[in-house]
């Protein structure tokens, strides 16, 4: 980082807080609403930020994490939607799940990302993981499993689940979805009940759960989705640098291809997914001075002694963005090209019967 830089991000800082010394919000209760159920990674996610937040935001109020499962998160997200706090004691954290509808144009979205202000977004990860006989066949490719017949736990193919459901088609893999789960923990509850021989997690939950079904072999590791370097070349996984990813195991797999439109539409939509994946925000009509609080808060946390530690530990090893980071951050979460739009939205019916229009 260059000295004008430093100096420029110093500025800001401190504008931030002089603009922000007004806002007191001692013995309030601050509400971080997340659309899914209580066992999956966004829930852990907030889980693990909101006493951070509580400690660094003006009067330290109470941070609590509420939960409003429904339709995938499109129940949460319309809710959302019709809010318009101005006292910040509302928060919204939203997930690819809830970013792939909407770049969908699924007629059940009522919600528009713009209207919404973004003071912190994280990036993620995701792992595939098998039951432990159908692990066993697993050699770093696909091709001892593409005569098993899997069980998957859904959201639903227009949510986040578009990832893992595309990377294992294009595997050649016969993955059946079951879908209408709240949340990805309900989906690893049904592998753990062996109704589900196939699931996976985004880092977070697979870090908190999923994780200990491996060391104690009641599961396998697969792949990540990997992560990007500064490139935009996909590379393993910060968080699970020992796990190989998806286009590891497809370009050893027969039949799959890390080029062409399959490869192109699964990599824009990964994209959108996890290196910005968690995103929260305050309503519409907040005020600046609101904010540049809730920015300065989340700066102080990001910035604090042992956090980056404690974070790879519980969320894994990804970037916190911040204010016009994060602003910046929801437009990479929330944009594909017409191309992998066009191909998925093609795929989604050919291949489930759903159709968007």
């Amino acid at each position: 980082m260059t000295i004008k830089t430093l100096a420029t991000t110093a500025a800001v800082l401190l504008a931030a807080t002089s603009v922000s010394a007004d806002v007191d919000l001692s013995g309030e209760t601050v509400e971080w609403v997340i659309p899914f159920s209580e066992t999956g990674g966004s829930a852990k996610w907030a889980n693990f930020f909101a006493p951070l937040l509580s400690e660094q935001l003006p009067g330290n109020p109470t941070v609590v994490v509420k939960f409003m499962p429904g339709a995938g998160s499109t129940k949460g997200a319309n809710w959302f939607q019709e809010q318009e706090h101005d006292e910040g004691t509302l928060l919204f954290g939203t997930s690819g799940s809830t970013q792939f509808p909407f770049l969908l144009g699924d007629p059940r979205v009522r919600y528009e990302y713009s209207d919404w202000v973004p003071v912190m977004a994280s990036g993620t990860g995701g792992v595939a993981y098998l039951n432990p006989e159908d692990g066993a066949k697993f050699d770093g490719s696909a091709n001892n499993l593409q005569d098993v017949d899997f069980i998957y736990g859904s959201q639903g193919a227009t949510r986040l689940d578009l990832v893992p459901l595309l990377a294992w088609e294009m595997l050649g893999m016969n993955v059946e979805p079951v879908f209408g789960i709240k949340g990805r923990g309900d989906g690893r509850l049904m592998f753990e009940r062996g109704e589900a021989n196939i699931d996976y997690q985004t880092s977070s939950a697979y870090l908190g759960a999923s994780a200990d079904l491996v060391a104690d072999g009641r599961a396998v590791a697969m792949m990540t989705w990997g992560a990007l370097d500064e490139d935009g070349n996909i590379v393993r996984d910060p968080t699970f640098p020992d796990i190989p990813t998806f286009k590891e195991v497809c370009e050893a797999t027969e039949g799959c291809e890390t080029s062409g439109e399959a490869w192109d539409a699964w990599k824009a939509f990964f994209i959108a997914g996890f290196p910005v994946q968690k995103i929260a925000f305050l309503p519409a009509g907040t005020p600046d001075d609101v904010r540049d609080a809730y920015v300065a808060a989340f700066e102080a946390v990001r910035s604090a002694d042992g956090f980056a530690e404690r974070a790879a530990q519980q969320v894994g090893k990804y970037p916190v963005f911040v204010g016009p980071g994060a602003a910046r951050a929801t437009v990479a979460g929330t944009t594909v090209s017409d191309e992998a739009k066009a191909f998925v939205t093609n795929w989604l019916q050919e291949a489930y019967g759903v159709s968007l229009k």
